[in-house]
């Protein structure tokens, strides 16, 4: 039985989710990869499609998933499961019909985490950004992914000092590069028990669709958008890359307003300004949000 306090989720296709023949040769790719019994790990910036296209890829699975996000703080009993809490047992004794014995005994009570329930039902795991937890929390995962075989903690019970695998498990990371704060470098004998697919940003046909499907923009003015923001990318002039993301918010914020992605609109412009250097200036110098900003009004009389 599947612990209350593990979220277990039901693949299924995402909403609004957009199948271009770049994403077509990914899946496929990564798919094959997994029949072949290796975990696929996606690395690329920040707002390159990493977790949506390993949530696409757990769907294709069928299997159900767990999904963990990496954090500084995990420790290897955040993946494994650990002692939370009691369990109370009480024992009522009326073998003598005038006399009323009773015991009582806590005992405390182990709970499975995510990776033990993924790995003992064979579920799909996705780690999200699994270079955010300290590697020595993610040292369980070397025996998991190489013998298929779990170590587990002595005080989780049981005969078996190890758990093996399910054969249906499949494992899934994802991850910033590590030049990115916040990131660890991963064990190398980690890497290699993995395949690596490095994702650059979209194509130009793909930004193209995501952007109209998400925003329900026309085809027409989400290449507008599309056009401004791929400017601004491949200008050189901000810190950080615009993404698909710069893409999306513009095109919902228009698509809300009722705003029309023309030069002649007064509210486009600001609109891109606003959205693009907050994006691509993350530390907040008035410099580089100068620069951008101008970048932008530039674009935008251009492609509207």
């Amino acid at each position: 039985m599947i612990d209350e306090m593990t979220t277990v989720l039901e693949p299924s296709p995402l909403p609004d989710f957009v199948e271009t023949k770049y994403i077509k040769d990914i899946t496929k790719r990564a798919l094959d990869y997994i029949k072949a019994g290796f975990p696929v790990h996606f690395r690329g910036v920040s707002g390159s499609g990493k977790t949506t296209l390993a949530m696409h890829i757990a769907s294709k699975i069928k299997r159900p998933m767990v999904m963990i996000h990496g954090d500084e703080e995990f420790t290897t009993s955040d993946l494994v499961g650990g002692e939370y809490g009691y369990r109370i047992r009480k024992v009522v004794d009326r073998f003598i019909s005038r006399v009323l014995k009773t015991e009582e005994d806590m005992v405390k009570r182990w709970v499975d985490n995510r990776l033990t329930v993924a790995c003992k039902y064979g579920f799909t795991l996705i780690y999200d950004e699994f270079t955010r937890s300290r590697p020595e929390a993610n040292n369980i995962l070397l025996s998991i992914l190489q013998e298929k075989m779990m170590d587990l903690p002595v005080g989780r019970g049981g005969e078996e000092p190890y758990l093996r695998v399910d054969p249906n498990f499949t494992a899934i990371f994802t991850s910033n590069p590590e030049e990115y704060a916040g990131v660890h470098r991963s064990q190398d004998a980690l890497r290699d028990r993995m395949i690596t697919m490095d994702l650059d940003h979209f194509d130009y046909d793909t930004e193209v669709a995501i952007t109209q499907a998400k925003s329900k923009l026309s085809k027409k003015d989400s290449e507008k958008i599309v056009n401004i923001v791929k400017g601004l990318r491949e200008s050189g002039k901000c810190e950080f890359a615009p993404t698909i993301r710069g893409c999306i918010m513009i095109a919902k914020t228009l698509k809300v307003q009722g705003i029309t992605p023309t030069s002649a609109n007064g509210a486009f412009m600001p609109i891109c300004q606003d959205i693009l250097a907050s994006e691509t200036s993350r530390i907040g110098s008035k410099t580089n949000q100068s620069r951008v900003k101008e970048t932008v009004k530039e674009l935008v009389e251009k492609y509207s």
